[in-house]
């Protein structure tokens, strides 16, 4: 044994060290920062923007920008990378094209920052008084490059994606005069004062840059206005004359809709508001907020199919809250002094989630949507909170990073990943807050008095005023005490159950029946889905292709993900009716439903072990006592 020991050492000294590799280490090479840093000072003069939008063709913008300048040196101009709204840098600097700077008519060269591609540089040559900017904005022209913006009916301007402003000011410090060229006959509606017209272009009034991003245009060959009191005006655009066609309920409806949220707020920030609407099959779709506007896409059929569903007919109610909630109001981690500066997120639960709580709300005091439908929507949302279970580990607060994070991609897996939920899950928040409120005055006060005390404060005030976690606390506790600190914060930064307990405190229960709600139904149409989310954990789409599984799901314990395609049901060739059938055939039994899908070019079949029959979420009403969210939902007088 001694001599084996031996030999295995002798071997083991014996072996020789690795050969010393001559590896190269670099060091990262310096990268400075030549953007000068904004400062809350005036701008020495006066940028003007014209846009040539007459060339619908090829939906593009033609831009010419002026721009002063103090004399000669280096001078950053910006393209807006975080864009107010979208919670997220989503400035579209690709879509800049053809770019030249000239100063007293020679060229002058421009240089893209390499650490941030929206910074462009250039020396002011001596004796420059300003600097002549040109390019293109080559918007979209397929869905998949982006939101349509200009078709051959109608455009939209979005200043912030056609414009460079001068770095180091506040972008509220930086005066600026625009002018659109316009389609021959169009007609063009915008928060923007207009200072002249000479034949098709227009030529707005000095505002600050700031307002100018705030201040988008819809323009189109057709178009209706309606005046609905309180200095707000309904501005529609329409693919076709005939999808004008609004009937004077319709309009009475908006009306209401003005009047009840004039009757919350008690105070406005605007002198006069512009609702901008498209109602295209062409452009795209959009909901997008601002202080004196708001852009608002729906289907051509808005007016002429109005008693067919009301599905999506918050959004006017939800944008026009916005007026109030986020944009005078805001968050103050959200308001940054540039376009450059990332914005925060943390408070989008009341920014967000309380405005689709009041689109709602004030969509069924106004009758702008049936208050069963109303109703449908909040049994829905609170049953989709309830069971996503991606809520058991990532909180509500997380998701207000997912603009930034998930960049509004489609999902793999999204009730597990979770998505921009504090719009869902925070109205559930407010709704609960609302209930908690009425319980422990006896119903003497409600929510309502918060919004009045919280947004509907110093009439005409234009600007911002931000708040913080602490403003919202104390709001809340003067109007009816509690420990809204531990509440809020243990809804919004821990996980666990989904705040449901308003259902109870109203008198109602969420309870799932074998046929949908007329909402529901309206609502698979308006989406063109088959809605199985309670049932199966999917949702299927044209030609029965699943476009969801839920996590955990029956499905998704098989191996099925989105994109497969369900080819047959019981041996028949699928139709949605037939799975249906098939759901309810096998309810309460043990034969499994047999199901052909396929994948590429890979088929299979499942035998699905689901016996649960067909599931609809409904707030049934428990007794027949008053209820706080009869209340909540009934029109202010």
């Amino acid at each position: 044994m001694r001599k084996l020991m031996l030999i295995a050492l002798a071997a083991a000294v014996a072996v020789p060290a690795p050969a010393q590799v001559q590896t190269s280490r670099p060091q990262p090479a310096p990268m400075s920062n030549r953007t000068p840093a904004p400062r809350d000072i005036p701008f020495p003069g006066t940028l003007t923007i014209n846009v040539d939008a007459t060339d619908t063709a090829r939906a593009v913008f033609r831009v010419r920008q002026t721009i002063p300048v103090g004399g000669p040196g280096p001078l950053t101009l910006l393209y807006p990378e975080w864009l107010p709204g979208n919670h997220a840098p989503r400035g579209p600097i690709s879509s800049i094209a053809g770019l030249k700077v000239t100063a007293n008519g020679r060229p002058v060269a421009w240089r893209r920052d390499p650490a941030d591609v929206f910074a462009f540089h250039v020396d002011v040559p001596s004796g420059a008084r300003e600097l002549a900017v040109e390019f293109q904005h080559l918007s979209p022209t397929e869905p998949n490059q982006g939101r349509i913006v200009m078709t051959p009916a109608m455009l939209n301007v979005q200043f912030e994606k056609m414009s460079l402003y001068p770095a180091g000011y506040f972008v509220r410090n930086i005066p600026i005069q625009a002018s659109v060229t316009y389609p021959a006959g169009w007609q063009a509606a915008t928060s923007l004062d207009v200072a002249s017209r000479r034949g098709d272009r227009v030529t707005y009034k000095p505002v600050s840059y700031e307002t100018l991003v705030d201040s988008p245009i819809f323009a189109g060959r057709y178009f209706r206005k309606e005046a609905l009191g309180h200095n707000v005006n309904l501005n529609v655009f329409a693919d076709r004359p005939e999808d004008l066609a609004a009937k004077p309920e319709q309009i009475a409806a908006h009306r209401r809709l003005v009047d009840q949220t004039m009757k919350l707020y008690g105070a406005k920030h605007f002198d006069e508001y512009e609702f901008l609407v498209a109602l295209s099959e062409e452009l795209g779709d959009i909901g997008l907020e601002h202080l004196r506007s708001s852009e608002n896409g729906h289907e051509r059929t808005y007016f002429t199919e109005w008693d067919k569903g009301s599905a999506g007919r918050d959004l006017l109610a939800h944008e026009f809250n916005h007026s109030w909630n986020g944009k005078y109001r805001r968050g103050a981690d959200l308001w940054t002094p540039t376009y450059s500066e990332p914005m925060g997120n943390t408070l989008l639960w009341l920014y967000e989630g309380q405005t689709q709580f009041w689109g709602n709300v004030l969509s069924a005091r106004s009758g702008m949507m049936p208050k069963e439908d109303v109703m449908g929507e909040l049994a829905r949302n609170a049953a989709f909170l309830d069971t996503v279970p991606g809520r058991s580990w990532r909180p509500l607060i997380d998701t207000t990073f997912d603009p930034i994070v998930g960049a509004r991609r489609p999902k793999a897996w999204g009730s597990w990943h979770r998505g921009e939920d504090y719009y869902g899950e925070g109205m559930l928040i407010w709704l609960d807050v609302d209930s908690i409120i009425r319980e422990r005055t006896g119903g003497r006060r409600s929510i309502d008095d918060f919004a009045r005390a919280f947004f509907g404060v110093n009439p005409g005030d234009e600007g911002v005023l931000t708040y913080r976690f602490e403003d919202i606390v104390s709001t809340l506790n003067a109007i009816a005490p509690y420990d809204w600190a531990s509440y809020l914060r243990q809804r919004v930064e821990q996980t666990g159950a989904a705040p449901l307990d308003w259902v109870r405190r109203a008198g109602y229960r969420l309870i799932y029946r074998d046929t949908p709600t007329p909402y529901f139904a309206a609502r698979e149409k308006a989406r063109s889905i088959v809605d199985l989310t309670y049932t199966l954990g999917i949702t299927i789409g044209k030609e029965g292709e699943i476009s969801g599984v839920a996590w955990d799901s029956p499905l998704f314990n098989e191996g099925v993900t989105g994109g497969t395609k369900i080819v047959a049901v019981n041996g028949r060739a699928y139709s949605a009716d037939d799975l249906k059938g098939a759901i309810t055939a096998a309810k309460g039994g043990k034969t499994p439903i047999q199901l052909l899908v396929k994948k590429g070019p890979l088929y299979r079949t499942i035998a699905l072990p689901y016996h649960g029959g067909l599931r609809y979420p409904v707030l049934e009403k428990v007794g027949t006592g008053p209820s706080s969210l009869d209340a909540l939902l009934a029109p202010l007088p």
